[in-house]
């Protein structure tokens, strides 16, 4: 899995000009799955976008995570996240999982962090979207869970 995480101040998803999903402060989370991902990926994802320790505390430094600010998540499936430019001029979109799969994984996604009591909106899967991120900082962090970076 692939994540771009973002801290926000607030953030919405709409498809067809209604609004589908919206938080405050938190986290927005474009997340894309790559063919042969696990729950156990997921897991390590959601693991570490829920304690990334990147909100500022008191002194203005990085050190307080979405737990401890009590934060929201706002979370867009992103297959293109796995989109490969290296030839030509088209993406190649191999290494994304299929949609019935890649829908699931996105679900357990959401469902781990409410069951970590987090507030989580989300977009609607496969759907065209406009998602508009107050980017706060700007902050933005890249995860995968094959540590690749």
């Amino acid at each position: 899995m692939r994540a771009v995480v973002q801290v926000s101040k607030a953030s919405s998803v709409s498809v067809e000009g209604q609004q589908v999903g919206a938080i405050e402060q938190g986290l927005v989370v474009l997340l894309g799955v790559k063919k042969g991902d696990t729950e156990q990926d997921a897991e390590y994802m959601m693991e570490k976008i829920i304690n990334l320790r990147i909100f500022e505390d008191e002194e203005g430094k990085m050190n307080r995570s979405l737990l401890d600010i009590g934060g929201e998540l706002l979370m867009v499936s992103q297959f293109t996240l796995y989109g490969d430019a290296r030839k030509g001029r088209r993406p190649s979109f191999t290494d994304a999982e299929d949609p019935g799969r890649a829908s699931s994984l996105f679900d357990y996604s959401v469902e781990y962090a409410k069951k970590k009591n987090i507030k989580v909106a989300t977009g609607l899967f496969g759907a065209h979207m406009q998602v508009h991120i107050a980017n706060d900082g700007p902050c933005t962090i890249l995860l995968d869970s094959e540590r690749l970076f």
